[in-house]
């Protein structure tokens, strides 16, 4: 690897954190190491109804085939954690905390832009670069845990061990060889605090997610009814969920609220009645939501979260 490479890689992670993200990390191109854990996954039903998880599945284990140029991979993590009251109102809708801001597609992606600018103007040669966001065939926790951003929790959050989990990924698939950062190491230990606080048991075992009984999936992904018997143990958490990343010792002790004016919480959002959400029209829903994750669900999807919480309080 040539001294100019080199340099270029620590200028690249500088770049980066200046743009604003908090972590970064060079991850080599290989084929993926869960090959046979992620058909079995699928195999399980584990992915309910997300066809695009089955779709091409030796794409998503293999990023060559999603950038045949592709030579190395950086990684780049951005910290959304806020603090939201403890005792929230049952009566009002929770959302996840990445959902309460900006679209995070949008604040990633900026920067990442950027950064690819940042490169072909510091590189000897003409560089060509992809950039994904939570959108193309990528195992992308896996490939951060290659860059060193962090290990694999049980709950399949990637931690830092410094920092937590409450981080959002981004990839920069590149036709440049750079130098690859160590994998990260880390592990939970004995403790099993994400399992037994998941409300609907959806972290069957250590390291494996049923999306059919996630709420993130029942309250965003999913199209359908949401079956009784998980509806009830959803509470007021209408989009999303993170119980498993509350109750997890590494955020305990060591997250700290993102100072990014994109990432704070949008007032109007956060404090919204079951039975005002439930019962918004269409336009009332796309100006609420605009330039918000919440679009994912649609106005429909929303109301069915809502009026299923509302209907079993009774």
């Amino acid at each position: 690897m040539s001294d100019s490479l080199k340099i270029l890689t620590q200028s690249i992670k500088a770049k980066a954190i200046e743009l604003g993200f908090d972590l970064c990390g060079i991850a080599p191109v290989r084929e993926s190491c869960f090959k046979e854990q992620f058909r079995e996954w699928l195999e399980q039903g584990y992915a309910a109804d997300m066809t695009y998880m089955k779709r091409e599945p030796e794409r998503r284990l293999n990023p060559s085939l999603v950038m045949p140029a592709t030579k190395s991979i950086v990684v780049v993590a951005k910290n959304y954690y806020t603090e939201v009251p403890e005792n929230f109102p049952p009566d009002s809708a929770r959302f996840a905390r990445y959902a309460l801001n900006e679209d995070y597609h949008n604040v990633m992606k900026k920067p990442l832009q950027e950064l690819l600018r940042f490169i072909e103007e510091n590189n000897d040669h003409k560089v060509t670069g992809k950039i994904y966001v939570d959108t193309g065939p990528l195992l992308e926790r896996e490939i951060a845990q290659l860059a060193g951003i962090g290990w694999f929790g049980k709950n399949t959050m990637i931690i830092n061990t410094r920092k937590g989990s409450w981080f959002l990924l981004g990839e920069l698939l590149l036709d440049i060889e750079l130098p690859p950062d160590t994998s990260a190491i880390g592990g939970c230990g004995t403790c099993t605090r994400c399992i037994d606080a998941c409300p609907t048991g959806a972290i069957v075992r250590p390291y494996v997610v049923d999306s059919r009984k996630c709420i993130s999936y029942l309250t965003i992904e999913n199209r359908e009814e949401i079956p009784a018997s998980l509806a009830e143990r959803m509470g007021n958490r209408m989009f999303g969920c993170d119980i498993c990343q509350e109750v997890c010792p590494f955020n305990i002790r060591h997250a700290l609220p993102t100072k990014d004016p994109d990432f704070q919480p949008r007032p109007h959002i956060h404090n919204h009645k079951l039975t005002e959400l439930a019962m918004i029209s269409d336009e009332e829903f796309r100006d609420l939501f605009r330039k918000s994750p919440v679009k994912r669900s649609k106005r429909k999807g929303l109301a069915r979260n809502c009026a299923a919480a509302l209907l079993l309080r009774k």
